[in-house]
């Protein structure tokens, strides 16, 4: 009768263990390498878990509510980021080279540098522009949100007789998406010194409704026609009111909240966007505080904001000048100090 066939079950030998864990052992080496080098070369190229979600963001100013809402995906069931200071820089669609003179001066291009300004003086800078219909504008709007990312973008046509508009919205849309202690409105084209920003942002003030900028006197008549009348209207005692430079001015929390709730079209537009928000200041009763520093003709080691008052609303050649100013020391380099007056 023949023998069943014998079954054999190899046992492994001492050498093959040996190999499975030493090929075990060079592949998790070889997975650590690799993990390694993706992480150097993703911080070596500005690349942050932080900044997973994207910084630019756009939001739409709903003129179909009674108060004019904002609405944006990025902000539903998110809260409002806390920080010290909103700064919104003003931008436009032929001011493409007055962004990358402002990314080579005092505004980071990089998220890493833009995280560390943000973080040591408490304030949040982004670029706000509106939309056009130009389809080849959007598109290199779009390469360069997609490039730098540091955008708000509003659903608001981009027009300068159109500027009261968008300056509304913009404060409209800061209040959405941050709780800030003060909401700066700032011109692409002037050099800012943020660290002396934050100093003046911080001061303890009695009023909670504070208008801020580089105070002027303005008629209440604004139409050029009515020039000729300004020395009459002066003899005969015509009431002038005050309103900030436009190239930057801020509005404190309390005062941007009143102006959220305001409804559509019940103040009036003036031409002019700092001599409506001076008219509205005026008939809200907020405090005025006037801050020369805000407007100076040349850097000082007080200076906050500078630009060719008043020869033009801003710098003059700001992507040439803004470079110029940036390598001088007193303007990018001197020590930062107390603003305790506001002369």
């Amino acid at each position: 009768m023949p023998s069943s066939p014998k079954l054999f079950y190899a046992r492994p030998s001492s050498y093959s263990r040996r190999s499975t864990v030493l090929n075990l052992f060079i592949l998790i080496g070889i997975s650590g390498f690799i993990f390694g080098f993706v992480a150097i070369s993703r911080q070596a190229l500005g690349y942050k878990c932080k900044y997973s979600k994207p910084l630019s963001v756009s939001v739409t100013w709903d003129t179909s509510s009674s108060s004019g809402s904002i609405s944006s995906s990025s902000t539903e069931g998110q809260k409002r980021y806390k920080v010290m200071g909103f700064v919104g820089i003003q931008t436009g669609f032929g001011s493409s080279g007055r962004r990358l003179a402002l990314r080579q001066t005092w505004f980071p291009s990089d998220h890493h540098g833009l995280q560390r300004l943000e973080e040591s003086t408490g304030l949040v800078f982004r670029f706000v522009i509106g939309r056009t219909s130009d389809k080849s504008k959007m598109s290199a709007l779009r390469k360069e949100v997609a490039e730098y990312d540091d955008f708000v973008l509003l659903d608001i046509e981009e027009e300068y007789s159109k500027l009261p508009y968008k300056t509304l919205a913009f404060f409209k849309a800061a209040y959405a998406l941050y709780d800030s202690d003060f909401y700066v409105k700032a011109d692409d084209d002037i050099y800012l010194r943020p660290d002396r920003l934050s100093l003046l942002l911080a001061k303890e003030r009695p009023h909670s409704q504070t208008y801020l900028g580089c105070m002027k006197k303005g008629p209440v008549f604004t139409d050029p026609k009515l020039k000729w009348y300004e020395p009459l209207a002066h003899l005969l005692g015509k009431e002038y009111f005050l309103h900030a430079y436009g190239p930057i001015y801020a509005l404190s929390a309390d005062v941007v909240s009143s102006l959220v709730a305001l409804k559509n079209n019940s103040f009036r537009m003036f031409s002019n966007e700092d001599v409506t928000i001076g008219s509205w200041m005026l008939a809200m009763n907020v405090n005025f505080e006037h801050n020369q520093k805000l407007c100076a003709a040349e850097c000082t080691p007080s200076s906050i904001a500078v630009w060719d008052i008043p020869k033009c609303s801003g710098l003059c050649n700001p992507e040439k000048k803004m470079l110029e100013l940036h390598r001088k020391d007193i303007c990018s380099k001197s020590s930062t100090l107390p603003s305790d007056d506001n002369v």
